[in-house]
């Protein structure tokens, strides 16, 4: 017999009644019921129960055994006591009859809990994360991980892409995040930097030839914590293709995120390719975010008009002054008490804005405050506007156009939840399309890039030469799902006169290109293809899979808000004799006094 098992703990089935069987894994929890000794045996495979009778001669042995310990379990498979069976488990109908005990590895007092659904501050679980990740649902977690990056890797190999591995120490880029830095040892004063994404490389790639690359390509940046991001370190389906169109590259990857998500979506409705293309600037206006849920059906309307000029003054003069005026519906609203409308203007205050007008529209017309100071016959054109009917009503936003999208998409969101209307067990995609290719610095108020620096600009060198930098949109999009931004990607600017008149413009001398990209510019002068791509990420594909709010619920050993492993102890100091050997030395930040 194997000196450790001949079955895993999710293997025994009645067919095996009466087999001798030896079995290992961790306590996962016992019971005494007087004579009879119960242990809970879990491993990777299931839970097996073994029962130990008190004339046992290990029976006192295994009384003393602390959960969590590690045994090695030998006997015979046995039918379950009637009525005692447990459909829930797979070994639910047998138990094993223990006749040999032999402790592997005993376990100290626990500091959280393996067994049950008891929640546990988050230190202490990133600190003890060993056992965290023997609990049920992250061990089901982790698991689903693998088996997404597995889907993943085998429907993109199907399509036609290559898996190559991009290198880890490489240069700086302008990818949006601060970089991680790593000292060179044998070059004083010069660093690493470890990749923010493949992108120069992926592209490169391009140049070299291999015309379908992809990758689950670890990511690194120096940025703060998010519930959909995790700090320092992601990985993300980074792909890339040559000779394609924007279109090209959905057509490719669309089936691929469709048939992960329809794999592993247990029931859940998955949108079917093609997925809905949405302008950047129509989803600000519709939905009040780039990142828009579709499973929430409402859509924000513009009625500036329809107050311009109107009796309503406050919103008649943020309409004289250049300023908006939103319409989201509410269907159905219209048949709430008082104080849900309420509800809703303290929400909207919390949220910094002066309050939430609203119109209700009943059988005798429209009421409301804003209503009573409004021409009837605009009224009326807003509830055509809106298709919306006696027993509904449509919540209202002014402002500066910028500040009132993002607001009216806030109310979006609260009246779909409020309202119950968006859709359950679904997972809804959409591209959105048309980004400007640069924005202006709020706080220097120069252009800048506001995505991707790679990106080909929709018109190319000419748009770059003779239209407002403001007025340039790129070929770059994003794939959204559910409101979470999985992508962002770009047809890319494989021209080095493009390349060089776009960073111009965003303030980059010619010089500080080539210093800083040149090994990408000089492969793109000795004929580039046409290219492009984008990078889902994997985290969050499985967050979304998994029904998790925080993305630290899905990766193995996450470090924490503040970017610390609590169980490595990193960062952690250098010794001086290490830092001199790398040409540092340490300026670190005065502390603080207290007392």
């Amino acid at each position: 017999m194997h000196p450790y098992r001949t079955h895993n703990c999710g293997a025994l089935r009645a067919a095996d009644i009466g087999v001798a069987a030896r079995l290992s894994g961790w306590v996962h929890a016992k019971r005494d019921h007087g004579g009879l000794l119960f242990i809970d045996l879990r491993d990777h495979f299931g839970l097996t129960q073994c029962v130990f009778d008190r004339e046992n001669a290990v029976f006192v042995e295994a009384e003393r055994l602390r959960v969590e310990s590690v045994v090695t379990l030998t006997g015979t498979v046995v039918a379950r006591a009637p009525g005692t069976a447990n459909p829930k488990l797979p070994t639910g109908e047998i138990e094993l009859r223990v006749t040999a005990l032999l402790v592997q590895s005993a376990a100290e007092m626990l500091p959280i809990q393996v067994a049950g659904e008891a929640e546990f501050p988050e230190d202490l679980r990133l600190k003890y994360r060993f056992l965290d990740l023997r609990r049920e649902k992250m061990h089901r977690n982790i698991m689903l991980r693998t088996a997404v990056i597995a889907s993943i890797r085998r429907r993109m190999a199907e399509a036609g892409f290559v898996e190559f591995a991009t290198p880890i120490l490489t240069a700086s880029s302008p990818e949006g995040a601060r970089d991680f830095l790593v000292p060179a040892r044998l070059h004083p004063g010069q660093f690493y930097a470890l990749p923010q994404a493949p992108q120069q490389f992926k592209q490169l790639i391009m140049v070299a030839g291999f015309e379908r690359y992809f990758q689950i390509a670890p990511c690194f940046r120096d940025e703060a914590s998010r519930a959909d991001r995790s700090p320092g370190e992601f990985y993300q389906l980074d792909f890339e293709m040559s000779f394609v169109t924007q279109e090209d590259v959905f057509a490719a990857i669309e089936p691929v995120m469709a048939g992960v998500f329809s794999e592993f979506a247990g029931g859940r409705a998955v949108t079917n390719p093609p997925f809905p293309r949405i302008p950047y600037e129509r989803a600000l206006a519709e939905y009040g975010t780039d990142k828009p849920d579709l499973r929430n059906p409402l859509r924000i309307r513009d009625v500036t008009a329809e107050f311009a000029g109107s009796g309503f003054a406050l919103f008649a003069r943020i309409a004289a002054e250049g300023g908006v005026v939103r319409a989201i519906p509410a269907p159905g609203a219209g048949g709430q008490p008082r104080s849900f409308f309420d509800k809703l203007n303290e929400w909207a205050r919390a949220e910094g804005a002066s309050g939430l007008g609203y119109i209700i529209f009943g059988v005798e017309g429209a009421k409301g405050p804003i209503a009573r100071n409004l021409e009837a016959e605009r009224a009326e054109a807003i509830r055509t506007s809106l298709g919306l009917a006696t027993g509904d009503a449509v919540f209202l936003a002014a402002g500066k156009k910028g500040e009132v999208e993002k607001f009216a998409g806030s109310v979006r969101t609260k009246l779909g939840e409020e309202l119950g209307l968006c859709e359950r067990d679904a997972f809804r995609f959409c591209w959105i399309t048309d980004f400007p290719m640069y924005e202006r610095n709020e706080e220097t108020g120069e252009i800048d890039f506001s995505h991707n620096p790679f990106s080909m600009p929709q018109g190319g060198l000419e748009a770059l030469e003779t239209q407002d930098p403001l007025t340039i949109k790129a070929y770059q999009y994003d794939i959204v799902c559910n409101g979470v931004e999985l992508s962002s990607g770009a047809i890319r600017n494989h021209r080095p006169d493009i390349m060089l008149r776009a960073f111009a413009i965003a303030g980059y001398p010619a010089a500080e290109v080539e210093r800083r990209f040149g090994g990408m510019l000089n492969a793109f002068r000795y004929g580039a293809p046409p290219h492009g791509g984008s990078a889902p990420g994997i985290d969050r594909i499985v967050m979304l899979l998994a029904e998790e709010p925080n993305i630290r619920e899905v990766i193995l050993f996450p470090l924490n808000q503040q970017g610390q492993d609590l169980m490595m102890g990193a960062p952690a100091e250098v010794a001086p004799e290490r830092l001199r050997e790398l040409s540092i030395r340490l300026a670190l930040p005065a502390q603080r006094k207290t007392g």
